[in-house]
């Protein structure tokens, strides 16, 4: 274009400064007098037209492949032809010699010919501060334990500013949809005081009716209720993305800016420690050509947003669970212990979206961390401590024991103890020794009660009782005594003048009862 400008311009010049012709313009500058004529009517050159390219070798078979996407609309979606699949099927069935780049594109041109589909306008929104947020769950992929597992993210992102908060969750269940609020709004210092959005999650949508109309958890309303916030639910499927797509990005972003690679943590409450640090880290970034940082509009929009409740929501779920004969509860698929004298009874379990509590008339009688997979045994040794000092015989191979040895609560100690316990005393009353020894850790620090096994092992002594002392003496020995100020010194005691004891009175009593 460059080159055609100055070629213009110089014919122009010709045509000003030496009064040429057209012919002789075009013989000087050896053009078409057409391009001398377009020269002299307009500075800038024409753009010129692009050629119309033909497809002679796709050409032929272009009403074919429309047919194959036509007949892809009725098929199912995972079943339906890929530009590949179309080139290998002109391969193998046509024997046409086409590059795959040529199908591709031609693919790409019909498939939005076929399916009708056109480019939707967007409406550009703006959002005034502490107005509105959003709420989605991504899924993405984290090593724990060892485990590769696939993990759900919460994500609430406030509109204005763009501040969002992450939490991980082992599934989406409505205790993780609920505990995700709360942390969030925790996070924040605050609540929307407009309305956030939502997609027609089941935790929060029964069941999608006519419109927009919604039949909504009753869970979910409580939760609403109680922070004090509107709802919005989007247009169900792919149509409605658009109306929340500020998380929706933010999913994927997040996913690729702090979940690649692939996190390996110890467990999920590590990641969500990991999570938080990430959400501080992106306090400094800015979004798109913003001037303010997204940390720096967050802290203008907290104060402007509705103030937490006194009391967090509760986000527990009340079941009611019987306690089979292994001293187990069955929650989710997943068998948490409890106390050995509630075998047979139902108790009261709390499900939570990190843990699982049980209750007898109110009064918490064990608490576990909820599993991450289903068909596990959350066991506590403890719990079977009494019927174990019965069954001694069970404690080598009880599946609470190994869960204490990995956790750290059975400790190398505990071990020596009932080794030389056993050597001393046999398998059965050595075990019995061991398992009075575990009772005293509901009283006593564990620093205390291996301090009274060493002791207990270098006497050749396993009574339970000597330990329960041995791990007071080291208590005590701990224990910094706090020194008492003694009263002042007094002065010499001064005389003090007073009548000598008489009996008199007495002997009067005396004469009284024998007269």
């Amino acid at each position: 274009m460059r080159s055609r400008v100055e070629q213009f311009e110089r014919i122009r010049r010709d045509a000003r400064d030496e009064d040429m012709s057209i012919r002789a313009l075009a013989d000087k500058h050896q053009v078409h007098r057409r391009t001398v004529r377009a020269a002299l009517a307009d500075a800038v050159p024409p753009v010129r037209k692009p050629p119309a390219r033909t497809a002679p070798v796709l050409g032929p078979f272009e009403d074919l492949i429309r047919g194959w996407l036509v007949a892809d609309l009725t098929a199912p979606r995972k079943q339906r032809h890929t530009a590949r699949r179309v080139w290998q099927r002109l391969l193998e069935e046509h024997q046409a010699v086409v590059a795959e780049s040529s199908v591709r594109n031609l693919v790409a041109q019909l498939k939005l010919e076929v399916s009708g589909a056109t480019t939707q306008v967007m409406i550009p929104q703006t959002h005034p501060p502490a107005e509105e947020a959003e709420v989605d769950f991504g899924e993405f992929q984290a090593v724990i334990g060892g485990v590769v597992m696939k993990l759900f993210m919460f994500v609430l992102r406030l509109s204005h500013s763009g501040k969002a908060v992450h939490v991980a969750y082992a599934n989406q269940s409505q205790e993780s949809f609920l505990d995700g609020h709360v942390r969030a709004f925790e996070a924040l210092g605050g609540v929307p005081v407009g309305m956030i959005r939502y997609d027609n999650l089941t935790p929060a949508v029964i069941r999608v009716a006519l419109g927009r109309e919604r039949l909504e958890n009753p869970r979910f309303v409580a939760l609403r209720s109680h922070y004090g916030y509107d709802s919005f639910f989007c247009i169900p499927g792919i149509d409605g993305a658009h109306e929340k797509g500020g998380v929706e990005g933010e999913i994927g972003r997040f996913r690729r800016r702090h979940l690649t690679p692939v996190p390996h943590v110890g467990s999920l409450a590590a990641l969500n420690a990991a999570l938080a640090a990430a959400d501080l880290r992106d306090d400094a970034r800015r979004i798109g050509a913003r001037a303010e940082t997204v940390g720096v509009g967050a802290a203008r929009e907290q104060p402007l947003l509705r103030p937490l409740p006194e009391v967090a929501f509760e986000v527990a779920a009340s079941l009611s669970c019987r306690v089979d004969a292994k001293a187990r509860v069955c929650v989710r698929q997943s068998h948490y212990s409890v106390p050995a004298r509630y075998a047979g009874r139902r108790l009261e379990v709390r499900l939570g979206a990190t843990t699982v509590i049980a209750l007898d008339a109110g009064t918490v009688v064990a608490t576990h961390t909820r599993s991450l997979h289903k068909g596990t045994e959350d066991l506590v040794l403890d719990h079977y401590l009494e019927v174990l000092g019965r069954k001694p015989g069970a404690l080598a191979g009880a599946t609470a024991l190994v869960a204490a040895r990995a956790s750290g609560a059975f400790t190398p100690a505990h071990q020596r103890f009932w080794d030389a316990a056993r050597r001393g005393l046999g398998d059965g009353p050595g075990t019995r020794a061991l398992v009075g020894v575990l009772l005293l850790h509901r009283t006593m620090s564990i620093a205390a009660v291996s301090a009274g096994m060493d002791t207990a092992v270098a006497m050749s002594n396993f009574d339970p009782d000597l330990v329960a002392v041995e791990a007071r003496r080291s208590m005590l020995a701990t224990i910094t005594p706090i020194p008492v100020p003694l009263p002042p010194t007094a002065g010499p005691t001064a005389a003090i003048d007073r009548p000598a004891p008489s009996l008199a009175d007495y002997d009067q009593l005396l004469r009284e009862a024998t007269a």
